[in-house]
C-alpha cells in the first residue's frame, strides 16, 4: 500500500500550510524513525563460516545496512537472538548489532524461549541482563570509545521481582506529539520460578502476575507519551505456534486476555508487535469476552528458518482462531521494519528481499544439494507493504465485498467521506481450513488529520485540515479499488467563478511535492469536470463540486493526504 509522501512533513503540512495559509504553522516536533526486526536464528550447516555460534551474521549485516541508510533512531529486536541460547551465541549476536551502535543507532532486544531453553545458564537471564545493560539506561558505547544514549524514564516491573530488572522495560523517546513509549514484556523462565503450563513453553512471572506494572507504565492519563507500542516475543494468536502469551493456548486464562486486551485499548495501544513465528503477519485480535481488540504485526524471519501456519481446524486451536481477523501476510521470506511517528500519524514500511520462497532450515536458502546450499543470498530489499494510522483519525475493517462508505470521518469542522467503492480484493493467505482454502483479507482503512492554523495574511484562503487516507490498497500495489470521496468547504472561502471554471476541488501531493487535482495521481482514466454533485456511474477521473451541500469531490483510485483548495493556486 504505497502512499507517497503520505505523513511526511516537510511535503504535506509545509507545502499545504504555506500553499492556503499563507505561511507555515509549526505544529510538532521533528519526524523520526525506529526499525524492527525478526527472529535471529542459524538452524543449518555454515559452509561460509559466516553465522558462527547459531547467529545468521550473514542475514544481520544486510538488515543492519538497511536500519543504517533509513536513519533510524534506534532498533528493537522481538527475541530469540540465536538458535542454541548458548552464552558465547548470545555474546555473537551482541557483537553483531555493534555496525548499528558505531553508527549511533540503538539496539534493543529482549528474550524468547531460545534464550531462556535450558536451566543451565539459568534460562539465559544473567548473561541477558549483562549484556544489554541499555534495557535500564539506554546508554551505548561505540567501537571507538564514543558514547551515547537513547530513550528516558526506563522502568521494570522490580516491584514484582528484582529479577525482572533489564528483562521486562519501558522506555520514552521522541518529543511533543512525536513521543513515544515502547513497554516490552518478558515472561520467561528465571533462575527460582519455572511454571509449567499446558504448551511446552514455560512461564516466569506471567502476563498476570506483570499486570499492574503493564498498565502502570500504559496509563494514558499518566504516561506523557502520544504514542505507546507493546512488544512481546508470544503472538496473542500465532500462526505457525500454538502457545500465547498467556502461558498457554488461546483458549487458557481468558481473564487474564481480557484485561490485558483492555490495557491495550483503554490507553490507545493501536499496535501490539510480536515475533516466534518468522512470518510477516498482520491481524486484528479480538479479546474472548469480545470487548476489546488490537491489531497484532507478528515480524517477519531473519533467519535460515520460516513456518508454515498450522491448519485452522487444528484442534490445538480449540476454535480460537475465530478472534483473528487476518490482514496481510508474507511466508518464507526475509524482511524488517521501518516506523516514521511524524505527529500523531505513525507510518509502518515493510521490506523484504524480492525474491522470497525461501526454503528452510537444511534445504536453506533454495534446497539441500546445491552449490549454495547454507550461504545466504544478496537481497535486495523491495517495500512490500506500507500502512499508517494517526491517533486522531479513526479504524475501519472492510472485508472483501463490503462497501468503503462505512469511512466517515470529521475533524475541526470539515468532513470526509466515502460515497462509493466496494473491496474488491480477492486475496487469501496461507492459514488454510480442511479445504484447503486461506482466509479472505480484511482491509483496514485509517484516517487522519493534520490541523493548520488560519491565516493572519489578507486576501489568502484560510488554513484547512489535510484529511489522512490509507488502507484500501492491496499489498505491493500502488493503486485502490475505484472509490468515490468527497470533503466539505467553507463556501466564504471560494469564489463561484472558480467552481465554474473547473479550478476549484480536492487536491493531492504526488512523489514531486507537488500539490494538484487529486484525479491527476490516478492510475488511468481522464481528469472530466462537473459542475455538480456525484452521481453513480461517473468514471475514474471524474471530479466536482457539489455547490448545495458545499462538498467537492472525486472518482479516485489511490490513497493518500487530500484537502479542498484552488487548482489555480498551485
Amino acid at each position: 500500500m504505497n502512499i507517497g509522501g503520505l505523513f511526511r512533513k516537510t511535503g504535506v503540512v509545509f507545502a499545504l500550510f504555506v500553499l492556503l495559509s499563507g505561511r507555515p504553522s509549526v505544529l510538532w516536533a521533528e519526524a523520526w524513525k525506529f526499525g524492527v526486526m525478526g527472529d535471529t536464528q542459524w538452524t543449518t550447516a555454515d559452509p561460509s563460516g559466516q553465522n558462527p555460534h547459531t547467529v545468521p551474521v550473514s542475514i544481520i549485516r544486510q538488515v543492519n545496512r538497511q536500519f543504517i541508510d533509513a536513519g533510524v533512531k534506534f532498533v528493537i529486536q522481538v527475541g530469540d537472538l540465536s538458535d542454541d541460547g548458548k552464552e558465547i551465541s548470545e555474546e555473537e549476536r551482541v557483537a553483531a548489532a555493534q555496525p548499528l551502535i558505531d553508527a549511533g543507532i540503538g539496539f534493543f532486544a529482549f528474550r524468547g524461549n531460545h534464550e531462556a531453553k535450558s536451566a543451565e545458564n539459568g534460562y539465559g537471564a544473567p548473561g541477558f541482563r549483562q549484556r544489554y545493560p541499555q534495557n535500564r539506561d539506554g546508554g551505548f558505547t561505540k567501537s571507538d570509545g564514543g558514547s551515547f544514549t537513547v530513550g528516558s524514564n526506563f522502568s521494570s516491573p522490580v516491584k514484582i521481582s528484582r529479577d525482572l530488572d533489564g528483562l521486562s522495560y519501558s522506555f520514552d523517546f521522541g518529543e511533543g506529539q512525536e513521543r513515544a513509549r515502547f513497554v516490552i514484556i518478558d515472561n520467561w523462565p528465571l533462575p527460582g520460578r519455572l511454571v509449567a503450563n499446558s504448551t511446552h513453553y514455560p512461564s516466569g512471572y506471567t502476563i498476570a502476575d506483570q499486570q499492574p506494572w503493564i498498565s502502570a507504565q500504559l496509563d494514558k492519563h499518566n504516561r506523557k507519551t502520544p504514542h505507546v507500542f507493546v512488544l512481546s516475543h508470544q503472538p496473542l494468536i500465532g500462526e505457525g505456534h500454538q502457545d500465547t502469551l498467556f502461558s498457554g493456548f488461546a483458549n487458557e486464562h481468558p481473564e487474564w486476555q481480557n484485561r490485558f486486551f483492555e490495557s491495550l485499548q483503554s490507553n490507545g495501544v493501536r499496535l501490539f508487535i510480536c515475533g516466534h513465528d518468522h512470518i510477516h503477519q498482520r491481524s486484528v485480535i479480538t479479546s474472548p469476552d469480545g470487548k476489546s481488540k488490537v491489531e497484532q504485526l507478528i515480524v517477519q524471519s531473519n533467519s535460515s528458518k520460516f513456518y508454515t501456519p498450522k491448519s485452522l481446524d487444528d484442534t490445538n486451536w480449540f476454535g480460537q482462531k475465530s478472534r483473528e481477523i487476518s490482514v496481510s501476510q508474507e511466508r518464507e521470506s526475509v524482511g524488517y521494519y521501518i516506523f516514521t511517528i511524524d505527529g500523531p500519524s505513525v507510518t509502518v514500511d515493510y521490506w523484504a528481499d524480492d525474491h522470497g520462497h525461501w526454503q528452510s532450515d537444511a534445504n536453506f536458502p533454495q534446497g539441500a544439494g546445491r552449490a549454495d546450499t547454507g550461504v545466504t543470498p544478496q537481497f535486495h530489499f523491495v517495500k512490500k507493504e506500507r500502512w499508517s494510522y494517526s491517533l486522531n483519525g479513526k479504524q475501519f475493517l472492510v472485508p472483501q465485498g463490503a462497501s468503503y462508505t462505512v469511512v466517515r470521518d470529521r475533524f475541526n469542522g470539515c468532513e470526509a467521506r466515502i460515497l462509493d467503492g466496494l473491496n474488491t480484493s480477492e486475496s487469501r493467505d496461507a492459514s488454510l481450513d480442511s479445504t484447503g482454502q486461506g482466509r479472505p483479507l480484511t482491509k483496514v482503512v485509517n484516517t487522519g488529520w493534520i490541523a493548520a492554523k488560519p491565516s493572519r495574511h489578507s486576501g489568502k484562503n484560510p488554513a484547512i485540515p489535510v484529511f489522512q487516507l490509507s488502507g484500501l490498497g492491496e499489498s505491493g500495489s500502488d493503486h485502490t479499488d475505484h472509490y468515490v470521496l468527497s470533503m466539505s468547504y467553507d463556501p466564504a472561502t471560494v469564489r463561484q467563478k472558480n467552481i465554474a471554471s473547473g479550478g476549484f476541488g480536492l487536491v493531492t501531493q504526488d512523489a514531486a511535492g507537488r500539490w494538484l487535482n487529486a484525479v491527476e495521481a490516478n492510475s488511468g482514466g481522464a481528469a472530466t469536470f462537473i459542475d455538480g454533485p456525484w452521481r453513480r456511474g461517473y468514471a475514474l477521473g471524474s471530479h466536482g463540486i457539489d455547490r448545495k451541500h458545499h462538498r467537492a469531490w472525486a472518482v479516485l483510485n489511490h490513497e493518500g493526504a487530500f484537502a479542498v483548495a484552488n487548482f489555480s493556486a498551485h
